[in-house]
């Protein structure tokens, strides 16, 4: 066959793919008027796991799974645009790591609200300015997110979902040598996860400013000539900023999780973790016999983190918990009736990373 049938034939399976799409729409819009009049939560990850390892289950290939799963993600939040339009609140500025992170969730069509601080962003939900919060909980390099962390601790919302995605900084500067540097700025963070660099490169006695987000370096590096950020290369692109070096982060394995809230709890998926805050009683013993609790009804611990407890506690602790399981689990079930007195329930959703 030459160019031009392959070419034709291409087109037919596009036609058809799009026949079949519009017919999968129209369906989604009917199912989107009875979630509306049962009250029913549009986004369900568990239902998008169960679709996702069915077509895994049966596909013959050449599609990977990773294909799969990025190709259906976008149809998923498409979709859930036809059921009802979704905007999702999310750090910010745009081309902020959390951006990305939310995007690879609710795709193109979704509206988003970006924000300057982790309280603004819980806040849109909690006015129902939004549906949806999208902010980071924990790097592997850098630990927990201590502002995602008291939220948590203040909120009624729960976690309905979790990303796990590659950190990768770039150095950018609109100076035409490096010497000609004088000043970078970035999140305080990024600084510290790309400390390696920045001394290899003896950039350790230039004045570091930090700010509210990498994007916001970038586009600040985009208006002083004189000076570089680090940010992501979306970031970097988006400002039109030269990229000096790539992928300058200490660890090449860097990832974070963010995690998706709103107001509604998941169906269990039979692949779940739950997260919860338990505040203990000030007393020998306490967090042993809690956690041993989780031991005798075999419940597999996944995270422990403690935090203060706010302002009005002089040094009082809570615990941060992520465990395996669904809440509705009988085995979950009676954990929460033992300990009902001491912990707040985060959310129940599926597990990844």
């Amino acid at each position: 066959m030459n160019l031009e049938e392959l070419r034709k034939q291409i087109d037919a399976v596009d036609d058809r793919l799009l026949d079949l799409l519009n017919e999968r729409i129209k369906i989604v819009q009917k199912v989107g008027e009875l979630k509306h009049r049962n009250g029913t939560a549009i986004y369900r990850p568990e239902r998008e796991k169960a679709i996702l390892e069915r077509l895994m289950a049966r596909n013959e290939g050449p599609l990977t799974d990773a294909a799969i799963e990025a190709i259906f993600i976008e149809i998923f939040a498409v979709a859930r645009n036809f059921e009802q339009p979704q905007r999702v609140a999310y750090l910010g500025p745009e081309g902020s790591f959390t951006h990305q992170a939310a995007e690879n969730r609710f795709g193109a069509m979704s509206e988003y609200i970006p924000l300057h601080s982790i309280p603004a962003v819980f806040k849109a939900v909690h006015a129902d300015r939004a549906r949806f919060a999208v902010v980071p909980i924990e790097n592997n390099t850098n630990g927990f997110v201590g502002e995602t962390l008291d939220e948590l601790a203040r909120t009624d919302l729960k976690i309905v979902a979790e990303l796990y995605m590659p950190i990768h900084h770039s150095f950018v500067s609109k100076a035409q040598h490096l010497h000609a540097v004088k000043r970078i700025y970035s999140k305080d963070i990024a600084f510290n996860q790309c400390r390696k660099f920045l001394l290899d490169h003896e950039l350790d006695l230039i004045e570091y400013i930090p700010v509210e987000s990498t994007a916001k370096a970038a586009k600040l590096a985009a208006e002083d000539p004189e000076s570089a950020a680090i940010c992501s290369h979306i970031a970097a692109k988006l400002y039109h900023v030269p990229i000096m070096f790539e992928n300058i982060e200490d660890n090449h394995r860097n990832r974070t999780r963010f995690i998706i809230l709103s107001d509604f709890e998941n169906e269990p998926s039979g692949s779940d973790k739950t997260s919860i805050l338990a505040k203990l009683s000030d007393r020998p013993g306490s967090l042993y016999e809690f956690l041993r609790s989780f031991h005798d009804a075999e419940v597999n611990l996944k995270k422990i983190e403690s935090r203060p407890a706010g302002e009005d506690a002089d040094f009082d602790y809570w615990f941060y918990i992520d465990f395996e399981g669904h809440r509705d689990e009988p085995r979950i079930r009676e954990l929460f009736e033992k300990h009902a007195g001491e912990i707040k329930y985060l959310g129940s959703y599926v597990q990844n990373g």
